[in-house]
């Protein structure tokens, strides 16, 4: 009961996160990212699926997320953190590139729950 929980709450989640991309300037590859975690949360309440596919999605959002690591490291030394929950400002590209490395991180975190959780 605690996994289909767990996995309800991913998958409303994910599902949100897919739609908040709609308004981005590149909105199609971040849906589709959000959109098959959200995804293969879904069918996770239901069955075990193969760990193969979730390792592979795992790594590539992890080697994906590593394009984006310099912006977090660049948003970690900064004063003002909380910069990174308002609006995109150009003249800070650390601020987008923070937040993309957070969500592939958050992203490749739920399949892990599903490779510990599956059989």
């Amino acid at each position: 009961m605690k996994k289909k929980l767990i996995n309800i709450i991913l998958f409303v989640l994910f599902t949100l996160f897919a739609v908040f991309q709609l308004n981005d300037p590149d909105p199609f590859h971040w849906f589709l990212i959000y959109g098959f975690v959200a995804l293969i949360s879904l069918i996770a309440i239901f069955k075990a699926l193969p760990k193969p596919l979730i390792w592979i999605m795992v790594l590539g959002l992890l080697i994906y997320s590593g394009f984006y690591i310099q912006y977090f490291f660049e948003w970690l030394q900064i004063e003002n953190k909380s910069e990174v929950f308002g609006e995109m400002v150009y003249q800070k590209p650390y601020l987008e590139g923070t937040r993309e490395f957070l969500g592939l991180v958050l992203a490749a975190i739920a399949l892990m729950f599903q490779l510990k959780k599956t059989s």
